[in-house]
């Protein structure tokens, strides 16, 4: 794993304006095929549970999950890595709304759309639609923000609003919180129970 973190951690420095070779030296050395681009780190952090909940070693098999620090950074990871960049083979999970800028950078890296998968918001929305929000909400007491909770439900603007709209901003109301909780949130799911735009993903790599 350390190795593949290797890998992500030029290739993020490459689209940031930095050199190409350890990349691309890495890339031959580990045999790296595919490369998993999402918006956050709170997408990566579900994409590996899901893995490990499935016994999958995925830097093993070669591919590198990237989050890119926003979903507007996709078309120059895409064009840089993928088929007319590296090489290599390109897949990724989006929100609905960002669909476009994916879209484009696939298509300019040259890639095939069938690798993409998207959320019908994000997903956070996702994976709350999937557990149910009594579930969710069990899920925060257990990590020991249940207090936490109940005061955002307090506050006006949330009055009113659906449950899964609720937790889905609450997730987003502290530093490291999606992160956390793309863990946790994916952890929980039953069999047979993962969204599936990250289904799709995982059965695809």
């Amino acid at each position: 794993m350390s190795d593949m973190n290797a890998f992500r951690d030029a290739a993020t420095s490459w689209a940031a304006g930095g050199s190409a070779d350890p990349a691309r030296e890495l890339a031959g050395r580990l045999s790296v095929r595919t490369v998993v681009l999402l918006e956050g780190l709170s997408d990566a952090a579900a994409v590996d549970a899901l893995a490990a909940r499935h016994g999958r070693d995925l830097a093993a098999g070669g591919v590198c999950v990237l989050p890119m620090g926003g979903a507007m950074n996709v078309g120059r990871f895409s064009a840089l890595l993928g088929p007319r960049g590296l090489g290599l083979r390109l897949t990724g999970l989006c929100d609905e709304r960002e669909l476009g800028f994916y879209a484009r950078g696939w298509e300019r890296a040259g890639a095939g759309s069938d690798g993409l998968f998207v959320c019908a918001a994000d997903l956070e929305d996702e994976l709350i639609r999937a557990l149910g929000a009594e579930r969710v909400t069990e899920l925060v007491r257990e990590q020991g923000e249940f207090r936490a909770l109940n005061t955002f439900l307090r506050q006006p603007a949330q009055q009113g609003r659906p449950s899964q709209q609720q937790l889905r901003r609450f997730l987003g109301t502290k530093k490291g919180r999606k992160i956390r909780y793309g863990r946790v949130l994916v952890e929980a799911l039953g069999e047979e129970q993962a969204p599936a735009p990250l289904e799709g993903l995982l059965a695809g790599l």
